[in-house]
């Protein structure tokens, strides 16, 4: 998302073909994926900050999964197909994508002349920053501060050999795909008990984000930091593995307006749905004690699936139409809009706010969902109208004025 207003290329491997000429061409597929990505990740934090005790309440299981809906009712069957379409889907999209920012400001770099990471060291720290904020003081399932660790260590990788990075990122798939299997292995023959490491009950937890102040539940983030923390940690391999796949996309001129990256699209569509949809839904199928495959070893293929769908649709398109227009806007400022996406959901959910969660807790899916579409439609107007006068989101702004040198 550092990245989100950096999608002009310089030609060259791949997809592009010029690199002697130094044109530079715009990719507006990429601003489009990021806006679909972002609103996409929302589709999953949304629950999160609806179930019972909320943040914690993932730890819990309260908000993590859907197999607890009555899926032989209409608003079971919708809660369920709406999160499986949306969990760690969107969000393994995002980390996709933020690779191929990394790409573009690599090779940006080597353009220039300029030594590498260099100032993108500085981009990273700058996110890491804004994660760290953005978890104490918004939401405890930050994932900015887990991109700008992975970043440094894979900046570092785009200057090692082709086949360094290539065996990373074959090494870092495997040993992701072995952890979640034991994991799961490990949950499936377990035969339960308490999270541990926070409120005594999970009624602590509910009355806390329903009823507490903003003070105490920010001092409830910084004291259980470390549990809250452990996403990022569980999924680094992952995370590295998406990161490289979308260096890897990008150099392979997947995200071009040409006949090679419209065939790479038509690819990515068919192998990764035609793959990950039906592993997501014998994940779902199979209960939550899946949900680790589902989240983090199923979520991705069909990730790549979007990719490829997304791609194959903008390529029909004859003239971009409001959708494009508005998806485009939130992928321009898609840092702006991820942050302000938590913070509204938030003030939605929590008792600091309109305390929704508590207040329709019996009232079914049907209000979260809502909610997810209003949020949309707030952040799609928003970033359209603030982009007719400005050329960069807020705090993309903000990170410019602050990098610059």
């Amino acid at each position: 998302m550092a990245e989100a207003a950096e999608t002009r290329v310089v030609t060259g491997e791949g997809g592009a073909r010029n690199a002697g000429s130094g044109t530079r061409v715009r990719l507006p597929l990429l601003d489009v994926l990021r806006g679909v990505a972002i609103l996409g990740t929302l589709m999953s934090n949304v629950w999160i900050f609806a179930g019972p005790g909320a943040e914690w309440g993932v730890l819990s299981g309260n908000a993590a999964t859907s197999a607890g809906a009555d899926s032989s009712t209409l608003a079971g069957a919708a809660e369920t197909v709406f999160r499986s379409l949306a969990n760690g889907k969107f969000l393994s999209m995002l980390t996709i994508l933020f690779g191929v920012g990394l790409a573009i400001q690599f090779r940006s770099a080597a353009q220039r002349g300029q030594p590498w990471p260099g100032r993108y060291t500085w981009r990273a720290l700058f996110l890491f920053t804004e994660g760290t904020v953005h978890f104490v003081l918004v939401f405890a399932w930050d994932v900015l501060m887990g991109y700008a660790v992975v970043a440094l260590l894979v900046a570092w990788l785009l200057t090692r050999s082709v086949r360094a990075q290539r065996v990373t990122w074959i090494a870092m798939g495997a040993l992701h795909l072995a952890a979640m299997t034991l994991l799961t292995t490990a949950v499936l023959f377990a035969s339960g008990g308490a999270t541990g490491g926070g409120p005594d009950t999970d009624t602590d937890a509910v009355t806390l984000y329903a009823e507490g102040g903003y003070a105490e539940q920010v001092t409830f983030r910084l004291s259980h930091a470390v549990v809250l923390r452990m996403e990022p940690v569980l999924s680094f391999a992952l995370l590295v593995f998406l990161f490289l796949l979308g260096v890897r996309l990008f150099r392979a001129g997947a995200f071009q307006n040409d006949a090679a990256g419209r065939r790479i699209r038509r690819r990515l569509a068919g192998w990764g749905l035609g793959v990950g949809l039906p592993l997501t839904t014998l994940a779902v199928l199979g209960g939550p004690g899946f949900f680790l495959l589902e989240r983090y070893v199923t979520a991705p293929v069909l990730a790549v699936g979007y990719l490829g769908l997304i791609g194959m649709a903008m390529d029909r398109l004859r003239h971009p139409g409001p959708l494009t227009s508005a998806l485009t806007s939130v992928g321009r400022t898609a840092l702006s809009c991820y942050v302000l996406q938590n913070v509204l959901a938030m003030l939605a959910c929590y008792g600091i706010g309109l305390g929704l969660a508590s207040r329709w807790a019996d009232s079914g899916p049907w209000w979260v969902m809502g909610l997810w579409a209003v949020i949309c439609l707030v952040l799609v107007t928003g970033a359209s109208l603030w982009l007719r006068r400005f050329e960069h989101g807020p705090l993309e702004s903000v990170q410019k004025r602050l990098l610059r040198r």
